[in-house]
This record gives C-alpha cells, structure tokens and sequence, in this order.
C-alpha cells in the first residue's frame, strides 16, 4: 500500500475569487475545521490557493497546510507525500546514525532524472540554531524533529519543482515571528520648553554692566547663545539677533561717552 498523497481535479473546486471567499466564509465557520484555520477565513484562502498550485483538493491543503506567521508551509508527512506522488522521485531513504551530539537524521533521494541527494541534521545542528531542549516538540519528540529538519532539506533541495518554495511546518514553527517595537518614544524636552524672550534678557543683563569690559562679556555670551541655538535647531530668528546686536552697541556707546567726559583727575583716580 503506498502512502503517496494523491493528487487529483476535485469535484469540488472554486473556479474564481469569489467562490474561494465563499467558501473560505463557510469553512472557517464548521467545527471541522483545524484550529488555526477556524474563524480564519484569509488563511484558509492562501492554504486553498496554495494548495491548487501543488494539485491538492481543498480539503487536502486545509489538512496538510499551515499557515505559520504568515507564511504558508507543509507538514513534513504531506511534504513526503507530495514528492513520492510527482513521478519525480525513484526513491526517499532515511535513517539515523550516532551518539551524542553526533546523533542525527539523515535521509537521502533519488530524483528519476537525478542523482541522489543527502540531507543530515544532527543534535549538535540543533543545538548551534538553539532548537536543542526548546520548550515543546523539540524537548518532547527530538528523534521526530531531526528527522523532519533533514527531510525538509533534502525534498526542499531535490524537488523545488514539485514543493513550489514551500517550507516544512515543523521548521515554519521555528523561525521566530517578526516583531515590531510600538513603544511610544518620549517627546524632546524643547517641545514644551516655553520661547525665551532674548531681547528682554539681554535689555536687563546690559541695564546693569557698568563698564565697557561687561559689555563686550555680553556680546561674548550673545554669540554663543546663537551658536547653540543653531545646534539645537532652534534659530533665533534675525530680527531678533539685529535688535540684541544693536541694545549691545547702544549700551557700548552710551558708556564710551560715559568714559569720554569723565575729568583726566577721576580717570588718574580710578
């Protein structure tokens, strides 16, 4: 008796885009139904799609299809069967050989126009992809997960034309779901930092400089306030750097004036 997976024109075959929405409608809807297709409709439809492309009924591709992050993949035994059934194949052998580490999975095939193709997966290939004790199939039935691993290679290298890309659903269950980070990023503080009034600052801080040597510190410190302020992208517009630049100039003037009528004797003084 073989355990070729048959491939056939089904009675029941959605002709078009919208016999498949029908029926993937009422599909996901019936308690037959596996779980990860129930209530599912949109992977039911690629399983369906996918599934025509391999020549499987519906039914078939909804059994042996998973739709894993995704990604539409085959269980390994349909895989398999897929192969055996293409007239491709001469043969599939696999085996496992070694201890420890070195124990692995192998299998090997025969393409009819071919030559043989081998495939291995060991414990310490498990253990360099951290699959090795892994929560689930990998801790619980590690003899079936090697040799699904090397199967996969060896009909995914042997037979593209026949498995369409398609990956085995044990490895699909493994390759980690891509994520995204939603965190909301904090605002910048200059966002809520309130407008600094340069031109008030700078009228108060020259109101008190009594020499012309605290004038030119305050043209020193207006300088490098617009310097940071271009670093920090945000400009002092140039109206307000004229008006700063020209209250400077003004307070210079006045005390160079200042300086100017003081009599030689208080100057000698001071």
């Amino acid at each position: 008796m073989s355990n070729s997976l048959t491939t056939h024109s089904p009675v029941l075959q959605p002709s078009n885009f919208q016999e498949l929405v029908g029926f993937a409608k009422m599909a996901a809807g019936s308690d037959l139904m596996p779980k990860d297709y129930k209530g599912k409709p949109e992977n039911i439809m690629i399983a369906v799609q996918m599934g025509s492309e391999l020549g499987l009924a519906p039914m078939q591709a909804i059994q042996n299809i998973a739709v894993i992050n995704g990604r539409p993949s085959i269980w390994g035994d349909a895989m398999l069967g897929l192969v055996r059934s293409s007239g491709k194949c001469a043969s599939v052998r696999e085996y496992f050989e070694g201890e420890g580490d070195n124990f692995k999975a192998v299998c090997i095939t025969k393409r009819v126009d071919g030559d043989e193709i081998t495939s291995e997966f060991s414990v310490a290939d498990a253990k360099k992809a951290d699959l090795f004790g892994k929560q689930g199939p990998w801790r619980q039935y590690l003899r079936r997960m090697l040799q699904m691993r090397a199967r996969g290679f060896a009909l995914r290298d042997g037979y593209p034309d026949v498995l369409k890309g398609l990956i085995s659903g044990e490895e699909a269950q493994d390759i980690p779901p891509q994520t995204i980070d939603v965190t909301p990023q904090p605002q910048r503080a200059e966002h809520t930092r309130a407008p600094v009034d340069h031109i008030a600052l700078f009228r108060d801080r020259l109101a008190k400089c009594d020499d012309l040597r605290s004038v030119d510190g305050e043209r020193g410190r207006w300088q490098t306030t617009i310097k940071r302020a271009e670093e920090a992208d945000r400009a002092i517009s140039e109206e307000v750097q004229s008006a700063v630049q020209d209250m400077i100039a003004e307070r210079r003037a006045e005390l160079e004036a200042e300086v100017a009528q003081t009599p030689i004797e208080e100057m000698a003084e001071a």
